[in-house]
């Protein structure tokens, strides 16, 4: 029997995350070839830092993975898993968000270093792409698992977003994005959804909203005065989940009352971090790595409950 992995999102993220400061803070470190820089070419020495930089965390991550997790849980034949109808598809939008982000600092990683733009958009997006086969993969060698197309649709739809619009525009007018709020959910389900908050904002997908956050002013004449940093985000997320596919009647002999599942759809606002003007580099650093999550901001709600609710602070 197959059993849902909910901390899956949260590995991947945190993977992501871990990516996005060594690649984009750690790399400024590395010795730069001023000459080729100069004619504008590649600097051999930021190449270097960089592809040693990603292969180290590639493999040290995933190597982590193996050993933290995988290890612990039987080994199979290499087999498929649908597992599209866990979580009310909450969980394939981290996944597609995840792709985006780690094919985004690829994409930043190679430019810094000089390569060119339409090859740095394809190499980043590989990036994003590969990692997360590589999970996928894991996945498909554990028999608790298995190597789930719906996950894989997931990250293409993820990678390919930010390489199509890098291919088209040169910059990132749609960006998917993530927040979190905890729930009544957890508490009935502790060991599945998590007993913290650290634990809910990895276990909880109650609480898992994903956006889709266009800027506005990238599709307004040059010149333009409109705010270069707001943005208008469409939504999704779920509850009343207190299992992957359907909720239990009871845990572990308490009951547990027998919650609706329904989806959540959202129209808000957003701040594009990567659009406001500063000088200062550090400042830079932090609105890219915190990026990839959506700024708390009036919202309004629609479920298929048939509800309209105006939320005045959602995140």
């Amino acid at each position: 029997m197959k059993i849902s992995n909910p901390v899956r999102n949260a590995r991947l993220i945190a993977a992501a995350m871990l990516i996005s400061c060594a690649c984009q803070g750690a790399l400024q470190a590395q010795p730069s070839d001023t000459a080729a820089q100069a004619a504008g070419g590649i600097s051999k020495g930021r190449l270097t830092g960089v592809l040693v930089a990603q292969g180290t965390l590639y493999v040290a991550s995933l190597t982590g993975l193996y050993f933290a997790w995988y290890q612990s849980y039987p080994q199979s034949t290499f087999h498929l898993f649908n597992d599209n109808g866990e979580w009310m598809q909450v969980d394939k939008c981290g996944h597609a968000t995840t792709a985006f982000y780690i094919s985004r600092i690829g994409y930043s990683s190679y430019r810094w270093a000089g390569v060119g733009e339409k090859a740095s958009a394809w190499y980043g997006g590989l990036l994003g792409f590969a990692y997360m086969l590589n999970i996928e993969i894991l996945d498909g060698f554990s028999s608790q698992w298995g190597f789930s197309p719906g996950d894989f649709t997931a990250n293409t739809i993820g990678s390919m977003l930010f390489v199509s619009q890098q291919l088209l525009w040169h910059e990132q007018r749609f960006s998917l994005k993530y927040s979190f709020h905890q729930t009544q959910y957890a508490q009935y389900r502790p060991n599945l959804l998590g007993d913290n908050l650290i634990q809910n904002m990895i276990k909880d997908y109650n609480g898992h909203s994903y956006w889709l956050s266009g800027n506005i002013s990238s599709f307004l004449p040059e010149g333009t005065r409109f705010p270069r940093w707001l943005n208008v985000a469409v939504g999704y997320g779920a509850e009343g989940m207190t299992g992957a596919f359907s909720n239990p009647a009871n845990e572990n002999g308490e009951p547990i009352p027998l919650f609706p599942r329904y989806r959540k759809f959202f129209l808000s606002v957003d701040v594009d971090l990567t659009r406001i003007r500063t000088r200062s580099k550090v400042l830079r650093q932090i609105f890219t790595v915190l990026s990839f999550i959506k700024i708390p901001a009036p919202a309004l709600e629609y479920n298929t409950l048939g509800q309209f609710r105006m939320r005045p602070f959602y995140y």
